[in-house]
């Protein structure tokens, strides 16, 4: 008799950490964390201190548009096989080593570049960094997903998580020390081998079982329709049609097959979830200067506290959701991190207090560390396995973009109404994210007791 979630033991609960799964997420968080500053604030910071312009670093920031529209290319990386990578690695890892293939030619191509000189050349060689890194993070998405069972989700996402904050640490501090030790020659070339680290995690774990490729367009039946209707057409036609419904068609459609009315409602809860922290997220720099904090001080307490709390929070939400399931850590997730808010509020009416700006750090990095946590959980719980990267590149999509489109207004409601008023409209943001996660949590068709499973 298996025994639900609920009553497992908290024993139990922590040895999920010492899964294979589990751990193999942990160097591939470091492998997706790796590329994400060396194409922003790392990249600037070079640049800078080459000379380039200003204005012409601004232009830069535009890279990161390619991780915000990633689900265009979803469908390929999730169905279209590579040669000889997906015969000799399978599906997930022949995509994974590609992409890690595409990040390090782009790191060695920007450390052969003097930027002053070649501006161009580097703003292509970040944008294959930048796809690269991408396209590596709806692989791993897939491969996390398909790897382990729901249960186990969670402690994957945390894991996930603490490996991503390692690769942020290695692209920002650790290449500028290299830099200001060496040169930046020598920081990019540096990362470019510790993309190593992703390849060979890639090279030591299996691939996650599935069906094939060619089994499970067979077995869609509006595949079937198309391949009967099209009946006396040219075949690569058919084939060419065959396949995009397959990858393009089918993901959608079987989404809002399995939630029918329900479907809705998930895509609001995907997209308001993270809507409030991610609406402040513009504002709270600001906050900090213009209360008189210095920036070594603000760089201090976000960095040591803020990275300590990240990575608890990710532990505790894996850990909570071992023991009792995703739907009461859905709540509380969605709770702590929306409420949270209100300590910058608080903050801002305080002054310069630097009890109340590490309180504030603590409290919000703890929160968001949980919350991301199960909440990577529950949209891998959405997903069918038969179209993972396809699906969940559309969800973490579909989370970001609401609240970082309200996050360009933020200055303009400060200038109107302080900073107080902006972080208690933040708060309020959220408000339907926690109403929705108790309506989601307990309908057990969304979220059900999940019971350890074998591998």
């Amino acid at each position: 008799m298996t025994i639900p979630t609920a009553q497992r033991s908290w024993g139990a609960a922590l040895a999920i950490y010492l899964q294979a799964p589990v751990i193999t997420m942990l160097f591939l968080g470091f492998s997706a964390g790796l590329p994400f500053l060396l194409v922003f604030s790392t990249l600037s910071a070079w640049l800078r201190s080459d000379g380039v312009q200003v204005a012409a670093i601004g232009f830069f920031s535009w890279i990161g548009i390619l991780y915000s529209i990633k689900f265009f290319w979803a469908p390929i990386v999730d169905r279209l096989a590579l040669p000889v990578l997906t015969r000799t690695f399978g599906q997930r890892r022949g995509w994974m080593l590609l992409a890690q293939a595409m990040i390090a030619s782009g790191l060695v191509g920007l450390a052969s570049l003097d930027p002053q000189q070649n501006l161009a050349m580097v703003a292509a060689f970040a944008l294959l960094v930048a796809f690269g890194s991408a396209t590596q993070d709806i692989a791993i998405d897939a491969f996390r997903i398909e790897s382990a069972p729901d249960d186990i989700q969670a402690a994957m996402a945390s894991t996930y998580i603490i490996g991503y904050r390692g690769g942020l640490l290695a692209a920002g501090a650790g290449a500028l020390y290299v830099a200001a030790w060496l040169s930046w020659e020598a920081a990019y070339l540096t990362m470019a081998l510790l993309v190593g680290v992703g390849v060979i995690t890639v090279l030591l774990r299996p691939e996650p079982k599935r069906l094939s490729l060619t089994t499970q367009l067979i077995h869609e039946p509006k595949v079937r329709a198309f391949i009967r209707a099209s009946r006396g057409k040219p075949r690569a036609l058919r084939r060419l049609g065959a396949w995009l419904i397959g990858a393009v068609v089918c993901p959608f459609t079987d989404f809002l097959s399995r939630h029918r009315l329900k479907a809705l409602w998930l895509l609001v809860f995907v997209a308001v979830f993270r809507i409030s922290d991610l609406a402040m997220a513009s504002m709270a720099n600001p906050l900090y200067i213009d209360l008189g904090f210095s920036l070594a001080t603000i760089a201090n307490v976000t960095n040591v506290f803020g990275i300590a709390m990240s990575i608890s929070g990710g532990i505790l939400g894996g850990l909570l959701v071992a023991r009792y399931g995703i739907g009461p850590i859905l709540v509380l997730g969605a709770a702590a991190a929306t409420l949270t808010n209100l300590l910058f509020a608080a903050l801002a009416l305080a002054g310069q207090s630097l009890p109340m700006l590490v309180l504030a750090i603590v409290g919000d990095n703890l929160a968001n560390g949980l919350a991301s946590a199960v909440f990577i959980a529950f949209l891998s719980s959405l997903t069918s396995r038969a179209y993972t990267a396809t699906q969940y590149a559309l969800f973490s999509s579909l989370m970001t973009l609401p609240g970082k489109f309200l996050s360009g207004f933020g200055g303009l409601v400060v200038a109107a109404e302080g900073y107080a008023t902006f972080f208690v409209i933040a708060t309020a943001l959220g408000l339907p994210a926690i109403a929705l996660a108790v309506w989601i949590s307990r309908d057990k068709d969304l979220v059900p007791p999940v019971a350890p499973r074998t591998a």
